[in-house]
């Protein structure tokens, strides 16, 4: 089975040749190819291309920038492939990811795929425990590491596949450009596609590499879920607003510790101490630890506001998907 692995890339050249070379290196001869989806980038990746032409089979595209879910739509419009494989450009792959999608799919194919991401030892310490934010158990649910395969699991466009039928089925991304994943999953439900969750097709995700880029990234994913959840009723869930929940605590637990009652603070405080204990464990560092505690407050912080702000347009102003999230439609 001809794989396609397709990626978008705005202004990343330096990624881009990072994924490359992992790519080159995939084991077990699967027949593969490559399309680079430029998305109007200002610094092109052309020439990062030019010197993997003699090593991989590969298509260089150029389009107007359209958002990542548009331009992989582009690229798989234009593989060859009978599966196509989503990555971003800021992934790294183990040399055996591929060879681990083409064994678990000869044993059980089906429409769509979704793959987990983990934190390489080359990482920086920031991008350690942004990881450990939007993977672990304590802070997510383990929805993005470890889903158990019994249950429904949301396709992350940073690492997924999807087959060509499955795509001619659903059209592909719809044009927002934030959750547009999330609105794919969904559509892949009501067209009866398949879909698995692959715990061994693992790829190594840089995430962003400062702490404001990390906040603006949860806030989007938080402003697009209650947009998302009117896009497809039926699918809203509590834990969707457990963030939402957890900052305004947070912030009555601090306003009351000012007026010295700081006895709410307690079980915030007991659930940093399990986050720092728990992500020290996991990157033998208790550096790591510690800035993981701020990463979850930053991610809880970024994606709870981004979802109250949402959902306030939305309920109390009355306003429509765009007008209450312009940027995810932009």
């Amino acid at each position: 089975m001809l794989f396609s692995i397709v990626i978008p890339v705005y202004n990343r050249p330096h990624e881009l040749e990072e994924l490359l070379g992992s790519v080159a290196r995939q084991k077990g001869n699967v027949p593969l190819e490559v399309i680079v989806v430029e998305d109007g980038s200002d610094i092109t990746s052309e020439r990062v291309v030019n010197q993997y032409e003699n090593t991989l089979k590969i298509k260089y595209c150029f389009k107007k920038n359209s958002g990542p879910g548009d331009s992989r739509n582009y690229g798989m419009r234009r593989a060859s492939g009978v599966y196509f494989v989503l990555l971003d450009s800021d992934c790294l792959l183990p040399e055996d990811y591929l060879s681990n999608v083409n064994s678990a799919l000869e044993r059980n194919l089906t429409d769509a795929f979704g793959g987990p991401d983990a934190a390489h030892p080359s990482f920086s310490l920031n991008q350690k425990a942004f990881n450990y934010a939007m993977t672990s158990f304590l802070s997510t649910g383990g929805l993005r590491s470890s889903e158990s395969e019994k249950r429904k699991f949301q396709l992350r466009s940073f690492n997924m596949g999807i087959s060509s039928r499955a795509f001619e089925l659903t059209g592909g991304f719809g044009k927002q450009r934030i959750g547009e994943d999330i609105d794919l999953n969904f559509r892949l439900l009501k067209n009866n596609c398949s879909t698995q969750f692959l715990p061994d097709a693992f790829v190594y995700h840089k995430r962003r590499s400062t702490w404001l880029q990390f906040f603006q990234q949860t806030y989007n994913f938080g402003a697009a879920r209650p947009i998302l959840n009117r896009m497809h009723p039926g699918t809203s869930k509590f834990t969707y607003i457990l963030p939402s929940l957890f900052l305004m605590g947070f912030l009555v637990a601090i306003v009351l510790a000012f007026l010295e009652f700081p006895y709410l603070l307690i079980p915030f405080a007991v659930y940093l101490l399990a986050v720092l204990v728990d992500s020290t464990r996991q990157n033998r560092n208790p550096l790591v630890g510690l800035l993981s505690c701020i990463a979850v407050l930053v991610q809880f912080s970024g994606y709870g506001s981004g979802y109250l702000r949402s959902q306030y347009r939305m309920k109390m102003q009355g306003k429509s998907n765009k007008e209450a999230f312009p940027g995810m439609f932009a």
